[in-house]
C-alpha cells in the first residue's frame, strides 16, 4: 500500500504571553493531493488544562477552542469549495497548501500552531488519531499506545511480505456484539482470518490479568455467538523479567491457547507471517 505525506500541526493553548507557557490542546492535518484535512481538538475533558492555567477562567477555554473549532471548519468549507470536495473534478494543491501555511503561521493570540511537519501513513485519519493522542493525551504510556505500536510493527512486516493488501481493519461480530481487529482477511463477505498484537509488558500484574481477560471475554463471546473466524492469531509481547509479572503473562498467555486460537510471542515475526501467509 502507497505510504502518503501528510502535513501537520499541533496547536497550543497559550494563554499568558508574560511566561510564554503553553498546553498541546489539538492536531490539524492535511493532504492536499488525496482532498484530506481534519482536525482534532480538546474540547471536553479540558480539566488538565484549566487546573495548569489555575488563574485563568475555564470559560475562556471553552470559548476559544469553540471559537477555533468553527474557524478549521470554515477552513474546511472553503477546501471543499476549491476541490476538496471530491463530487468536484479540478482539485487545488497549491491553494490548499498555502492556505494551510496561512492558518498556522505565527501570530499574537491565544492559540499558536506548531512549525509544520511532515509524516507519511497509510490511514490518514488513523495516523491523526495517534498523533492526537500522543501529543495531547500524552498516551505513549498506555496500552492503546503501546499496541498501536505494535500494529505499526505488524503492518510493516506484512506489507514487506507483499500481503497487506488481504488485511484489512475490521470488527467482527454481530449487531449486538463486535470486536474490532487490525488485521482481518475476509471470504467473500467472510472473515477467515484474525491476527491481534497484545500489548501484555504492563508494570503490574493485575493490569496483564485485567488486559488479557478482557481478550478472553472477547473470543469467549464471538465464539459463543459463531462469529469467531477459523483462524485467530494472538501476537503477545510480555514483560522481560521474572516474577509476578512473567506469572502473571504466562497464566494469560496459556488461557488463550486453551480457548482454542493460536498465540505466538510478538517478537517470533516468521511464524507470525508463516501464519498470516498460509491460505485461510
Amino acid at each position: 500500500m502507497r505510504r502518503i505525506p501528510c502535513l501537520y500541526s499541533i496547536v497550543r493553548f497559550a494563554p499568558f504571553v508574560e511566561t510564554g507557557e503553553f498546553a498541546n490542546v489539538g492536531v490539524i492535518m492535511i493532504a492536499p493531493e488525496q482532498r484530506f484535512f481534519e482536525f482534532r481538538l480538546l474540547i471536553q475533558r479540558h480539566s488538565r488544562i484549566t487546573h495548569f492555567f489555575e488563574q485563568l477562567d475555564a470559560g475562556v477555554y471553552k470559548a476559544t477552542m469553540r471559537n477555533l473549532e468553527e474557524e478549521l471548519n470554515r477552513v474546511a468549507g472553503v477546501l471543499r469549495r476549491h476541490g476538496f470536495d471530491k463530487r468536484l473534478k479540478a482539485n487545488d494543491v497549491e491553494f490548499a497548501k498555502n492556505l494551510f501555511a496561512e492558518v498556522i503561521r505565527p501570530r499574537e493570540t491565544i492559540i499558536k500552531f506548531g512549525e509544520p511537519r511532515v509524516v507519511l501513513t497509510e490511514d490518514m485519519k488513523a495516523t491523526l488519531e495517534e498523533l492526537y493522542g500522543f501529543y495531547v493525551e500524552r498516551n505513549f504510556a498506555t496500552r492503546e499506545y503501546q499496541e498501536a505500536v505494535l500494529e505499526r510493527g505488524m503492518r510493516k512486516w506484512l506489507s514487506q511480505a507483499g500481503i497487506i493488501e488481504r488485511f484489512t481493519r475490521q470488527d467482527i461480530g454481530d449487531e449486538e456484539y463486535h470486536v474490532a481487529f487490525p488485521f482481518v482477511e475476509r471470504s467473500e463477505l467472510n472473515p477467515v482470518k484474525a491476527i491481534k498484537p497484545l500489548h501484555l509488558a504492563h508494570d503490574q500484574p493485575s493490569k496483564i490479568l485485567d488486559h488479557g481477560g478482557q481478550w478472553l471475554f472477547r473470543l469467549e463471546q464471538l465464539k459463543r455467538r459463531k462469529q469467531l473466524p477459523g483462524k485467530i492469531l494472538i501476537a503477545v509481547r510480555g514483560p522481560d523479567e521474572d516474577g509476578a509479572r512473567e506469572r502473571a503473562y504466562k497464566e494469560i498467555f496459556d488461557s488463550l491457547e486453551n480457548s482454542g486460537v493460536t498465540v505466538l510471542p510478538y517478537a517470533d515475526r516468521e511464524q507470525i507471517l508463516d501464519f498470516a501467509s498460509k491460505a485461510a
